[in-house]
Protein backbone atom coordinates (compact mmCIF):
# COMPACT_ATOMS: atom_id res chain seq x y z
CA UNK A 1 0.00 0.00 0.00
CA UNK A 2 1.60 3.10 -1.22
CA UNK A 3 1.41 6.61 0.32
CA UNK A 4 -0.59 9.37 -1.55
CA UNK A 5 1.28 12.17 -2.33
CA UNK A 6 1.13 15.57 -1.19
CA UNK A 7 -1.36 17.26 -3.20
CA UNK A 8 0.63 20.44 -3.70
CA UNK A 9 3.15 17.17 -5.28
CA UNK A 10 0.58 15.87 -7.58
CA UNK A 11 0.36 16.88 -11.40
CA UNK A 12 -2.07 13.93 -13.13
CA UNK A 13 -4.93 12.30 -11.61
CA UNK A 14 -5.27 8.73 -13.79
CA UNK A 15 -9.38 7.78 -13.51
CA UNK A 16 -10.45 4.70 -14.38
CA UNK A 17 -13.84 4.85 -16.93
CA UNK A 18 -16.14 2.02 -15.79
CA UNK A 19 -18.03 2.20 -12.80
CA UNK A 20 -15.61 5.53 -11.45
CA UNK A 21 -16.47 8.12 -13.99
CA UNK A 22 -19.53 6.90 -14.90
CA UNK A 23 -21.92 3.75 -13.81
CA UNK A 24 -21.53 2.23 -16.99
CA UNK A 25 -20.86 -1.40 -15.67
CA UNK A 26 -24.39 -2.29 -15.06
CA UNK A 27 -25.86 -1.57 -18.04
CA UNK A 28 -22.92 -2.52 -20.27
CA UNK A 29 -23.24 -6.16 -18.71
CA UNK A 30 -26.76 -6.51 -20.29
CA UNK A 31 -25.23 -6.36 -23.55
CA UNK A 32 -22.43 -7.96 -22.90
CA UNK A 33 -23.56 -10.77 -21.18
CA UNK A 34 -25.77 -11.81 -24.13
CA UNK A 35 -23.18 -11.60 -26.27
CA UNK A 36 -21.18 -13.75 -23.81
CA UNK A 37 -23.52 -16.42 -24.01
CA UNK A 38 -23.83 -16.49 -28.12
CA UNK A 39 -19.67 -16.96 -27.55
CA UNK A 40 -20.21 -19.77 -25.30
CA UNK A 41 -22.50 -22.38 -27.19
CA UNK A 42 -20.31 -21.22 -30.05
CA UNK A 43 -17.26 -23.06 -27.95
CA UNK A 44 -19.62 -25.59 -27.09
CA UNK A 45 -20.42 -24.64 -23.35
CA UNK A 46 -23.99 -24.91 -22.25
CA UNK A 47 -22.89 -22.26 -19.29
CA UNK A 48 -24.78 -18.73 -19.52
CA UNK A 49 -24.77 -15.76 -17.53
CA UNK A 50 -26.70 -13.15 -16.18
CA UNK A 51 -25.71 -9.28 -16.38
CA UNK A 52 -25.02 -9.31 -12.63
CA UNK A 53 -23.76 -12.62 -12.75
CA UNK A 54 -20.59 -11.67 -15.17
CA UNK A 55 -20.19 -8.32 -13.71
CA UNK A 56 -19.48 -10.00 -10.45
CA UNK A 57 -17.25 -12.53 -12.43
CA UNK A 58 -15.11 -9.77 -14.51
CA UNK A 59 -15.22 -6.65 -12.86
CA UNK A 60 -12.09 -4.58 -13.88
CA UNK A 61 -11.37 -7.03 -17.02
CA UNK A 62 -12.00 -6.18 -20.83
CA UNK A 63 -14.14 -8.71 -23.14
CA UNK A 64 -11.36 -10.44 -24.54
CA UNK A 65 -9.72 -11.42 -21.29
CA UNK A 66 -12.91 -12.87 -19.41
CA UNK A 67 -13.80 -14.71 -22.82
CA UNK A 68 -10.36 -15.79 -22.64
CA UNK A 69 -10.64 -16.77 -19.40
CA UNK A 70 -14.13 -18.64 -19.43
CA UNK A 71 -13.22 -20.50 -22.24
CA UNK A 72 -10.32 -21.61 -20.53
CA UNK A 73 -12.27 -23.12 -17.63
CA UNK A 74 -14.37 -24.88 -20.26
CA UNK A 75 -11.06 -26.24 -21.29
CA UNK A 76 -11.50 -24.69 -24.34
CA UNK A 77 -8.37 -22.83 -26.70
CA UNK A 78 -9.97 -19.95 -28.84
CA UNK A 79 -8.25 -19.25 -31.93
CA UNK A 80 -7.45 -15.40 -31.46
CA UNK A 81 -8.98 -14.93 -35.26
CA UNK A 82 -12.27 -16.14 -33.15
CA UNK A 83 -11.68 -14.28 -30.30
CA UNK A 84 -11.28 -11.35 -32.22
CA UNK A 85 -14.24 -11.54 -33.99
CA UNK A 86 -16.17 -11.90 -30.62
CA UNK A 87 -14.60 -8.52 -29.18
CA UNK A 88 -15.72 -6.43 -31.87
CA UNK A 89 -19.20 -7.71 -31.93
CA UNK A 90 -19.56 -6.96 -28.01
CA UNK A 91 -17.90 -3.29 -28.46
CA UNK A 92 -20.23 -2.23 -30.90
CA UNK A 93 -23.07 -3.96 -29.22
CA UNK A 94 -21.87 -2.69 -25.58
CA UNK A 95 -21.52 1.06 -26.92
CA UNK A 96 -24.59 1.68 -29.05
CA UNK A 97 -26.21 0.31 -25.85
CA UNK A 98 -23.89 2.67 -23.21
CA UNK A 99 -24.67 5.92 -25.64
CA UNK A 100 -28.90 5.88 -24.91
CA UNK A 101 -28.75 4.41 -21.30
CA UNK A 102 -25.67 6.75 -19.82
CA UNK A 103 -26.50 10.32 -18.39
CA UNK A 104 -24.87 13.07 -16.31
CA UNK A 105 -23.92 13.06 -13.29
CA UNK A 106 -23.84 16.17 -11.24
CA UNK A 107 -21.92 15.19 -8.27
CA UNK A 108 -18.83 13.74 -10.58
CA UNK A 109 -19.10 16.91 -12.94
CA UNK A 110 -19.31 19.51 -10.15
CA UNK A 111 -16.15 17.42 -8.32
CA UNK A 112 -14.57 16.58 -11.67
CA UNK A 113 -14.84 21.20 -13.01
CA UNK A 114 -12.65 21.78 -9.17
CA UNK A 115 -10.23 19.11 -9.67
CA UNK A 116 -9.29 19.94 -13.31
CA UNK A 117 -8.49 23.47 -11.97
CA UNK A 118 -5.92 21.67 -10.35
CA UNK A 119 -4.21 18.86 -11.96
CA UNK A 120 -4.53 17.06 -15.73
CA UNK A 121 -7.14 14.67 -16.11
CA UNK A 122 -6.66 11.12 -17.68
CA UNK A 123 -8.46 8.35 -18.40
CA UNK A 124 -6.67 4.90 -18.24
CA UNK A 125 -9.09 2.30 -18.72
CA UNK A 126 -9.76 -1.40 -19.94
CA UNK A 127 -12.43 -0.53 -22.42
CA UNK A 128 -11.92 0.51 -26.23
CA UNK A 129 -11.43 3.83 -26.73
CA UNK A 130 -14.54 4.78 -28.91
CA UNK A 131 -16.43 2.84 -25.95
CA UNK A 132 -14.95 5.29 -23.26
CA UNK A 133 -15.64 8.55 -25.70
CA UNK A 134 -18.84 8.03 -26.26
CA UNK A 135 -19.97 7.70 -22.58
CA UNK A 136 -17.55 10.45 -21.52
CA UNK A 137 -20.41 12.28 -24.40
CA UNK A 138 -23.59 10.57 -23.18
CA UNK A 139 -22.18 11.92 -19.50
CA UNK A 140 -21.18 15.53 -20.41
CA UNK A 141 -17.56 14.56 -19.37
CA UNK A 142 -15.63 14.65 -23.00
CA UNK A 143 -14.78 18.59 -22.16
CA UNK A 144 -12.50 17.29 -19.07
CA UNK A 145 -11.05 14.54 -21.60
CA UNK A 146 -9.26 15.34 -24.26
CA UNK A 147 -8.55 12.19 -26.77
CA UNK A 148 -5.09 12.69 -26.35
CA UNK A 149 -5.77 12.23 -22.68
CA UNK A 150 -7.50 8.80 -23.10
CA UNK A 151 -5.40 5.51 -22.91
CA UNK A 152 -7.10 2.30 -23.34
CA UNK A 153 -5.24 -0.91 -22.44
CA UNK A 154 -7.69 -2.56 -25.65
CA UNK A 155 -6.16 -0.17 -28.27
CA UNK A 156 -3.87 2.09 -27.49
CA UNK A 157 -0.67 -0.11 -26.71
CA UNK A 158 0.92 -2.42 -29.59
CA UNK A 159 -0.80 -5.36 -28.36
CA UNK A 160 -4.12 -5.27 -27.08
CA UNK A 161 -3.69 -5.61 -22.85
CA UNK A 162 -5.67 -5.75 -20.19
CA UNK A 163 -5.76 -4.83 -16.55
CA UNK A 164 -3.88 -6.34 -13.59
CA UNK A 165 -1.66 -5.57 -16.67
CA UNK A 166 0.26 -2.36 -15.73
CA UNK A 167 1.09 -1.64 -19.46
CA UNK A 168 -1.17 0.88 -19.76
CA UNK A 169 -0.34 2.47 -16.80
CA UNK A 170 3.13 2.39 -17.46
CA UNK A 171 2.01 3.97 -21.36
CA UNK A 172 0.01 6.85 -19.59
CA UNK A 173 2.96 7.71 -17.33
CA UNK A 174 5.48 7.65 -20.19
CA UNK A 175 3.30 9.26 -22.39
CA UNK A 176 2.65 12.31 -20.02
CA UNK A 177 5.82 12.48 -18.65
CA UNK A 178 4.86 11.69 -14.96
CA UNK A 179 5.51 9.55 -12.46
CA UNK A 180 4.80 7.76 -9.18
CA UNK A 181 5.77 11.10 -7.21
CA UNK A 182 3.03 13.67 -9.27
CA UNK A 183 0.23 11.37 -10.41
CA UNK A 184 -2.18 9.20 -8.62
CA UNK A 185 -5.17 6.84 -9.98
CA UNK A 186 -8.38 6.63 -9.13
CA UNK A 187 -10.26 3.00 -9.38
CA UNK A 188 -13.00 0.92 -8.43
CA UNK A 189 -12.06 -2.22 -9.06
CA UNK A 190 -9.58 -5.08 -7.99
CA UNK A 191 -7.82 -5.66 -11.53
CA UNK A 192 -7.59 -1.99 -11.71
CA UNK A 193 -5.80 -1.10 -8.61
CA UNK A 194 -3.47 -4.39 -8.97
CA UNK A 195 -2.48 -2.41 -12.70
CA UNK A 196 -2.16 0.56 -11.36
CA UNK A 197 0.02 0.29 -8.26
CA UNK A 198 2.08 -2.71 -10.58
CA UNK A 199 3.36 0.52 -11.95
CA UNK A 200 4.17 2.40 -9.32
CA UNK A 201 1.36 4.68 -8.65
CA UNK A 202 -0.20 5.14 -5.30
CA UNK A 203 -4.36 4.75 -5.62
CA UNK A 204 -7.25 5.63 -4.62
CA UNK A 205 -10.63 2.87 -4.32
CA UNK A 206 -13.93 5.06 -5.04
CA UNK A 207 -17.04 2.98 -4.58
CA UNK A 208 -19.07 5.73 -5.87
CA UNK A 209 -21.21 3.32 -8.25
CA UNK A 210 -20.31 0.27 -6.53
CA UNK A 211 -24.37 -1.02 -5.12
CA UNK A 212 -24.45 -0.32 -1.49
CA UNK A 213 -24.90 -4.62 -0.47
CA UNK A 214 -21.32 -5.02 -2.11
CA UNK A 215 -19.63 -1.58 -0.77
CA UNK A 216 -18.09 -3.42 2.58
CA UNK A 217 -16.50 -6.36 1.01
CA UNK A 218 -15.33 -4.17 -2.24
CA UNK A 219 -13.71 -2.27 0.02
CA UNK A 220 -11.93 -4.86 1.71
CA UNK A 221 -10.55 -6.13 -1.67
CA UNK A 222 -9.41 -2.99 -3.17
CA UNK A 223 -7.53 -2.33 0.47
CA UNK A 224 -5.96 -5.73 -0.14
CA UNK A 225 -4.97 -5.47 -3.48
CA UNK A 226 -3.13 -2.02 -2.41
CA UNK A 227 -5.34 1.04 -2.56
CA UNK A 228 -3.79 3.44 -0.20
CA UNK A 229 -7.49 4.79 0.63
CA UNK A 230 -11.02 3.83 0.20
CA UNK A 231 -13.40 6.61 -0.81
CA UNK A 232 -17.40 6.64 -1.19
CA UNK A 233 -17.56 9.63 -3.74
CA UNK A 234 -16.24 11.65 -6.03
CA UNK A 235 -16.59 15.04 -3.55
CA UNK A 236 -14.78 12.65 -0.95
CA UNK A 237 -11.57 12.41 -3.66
CA UNK A 238 -11.99 16.53 -4.14
CA UNK A 239 -11.79 16.22 -0.09
CA UNK A 240 -8.97 14.00 0.38
CA UNK A 241 -6.73 15.94 -2.49
CA UNK A 242 -7.32 19.64 -0.81
CA UNK A 243 -4.00 21.25 -0.23
CA UNK A 244 -2.46 20.91 2.70
CA UNK A 245 -3.47 24.68 5.21
CA UNK A 246 0.32 26.05 5.52
CA UNK A 247 2.00 26.09 8.96
CA UNK A 248 1.07 29.72 10.74
CA UNK A 249 3.68 32.26 10.58
CA UNK A 250 4.94 30.28 7.18
CA UNK A 251 4.66 32.25 3.38
CA UNK A 252 4.36 30.05 0.14
CA UNK A 253 6.57 32.72 -1.01
CA UNK A 254 9.31 32.54 1.46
Amino acid sequence: MGRIPRADEVRVLFCDADGNLFPSEEPAFVASAAVMNEFMVEIGSERTFEPTELRLASTGMNFRTTADTLARAERVTVDPHQLERWVVIERHRVTEHLGAALAPDEGVIAALEALAGRFRLAVVSSSASKRVATCLEATSLDRFFPPESLFSAEDSLPEPSGKPDPSIYIHAGRTLGTDERHAIAIEDSVPGVQAAVGAGFATIGNLVFVPAAERPTREAELLEAGASAVVGSWAEIQLLLEPEPMPVGHSQHA
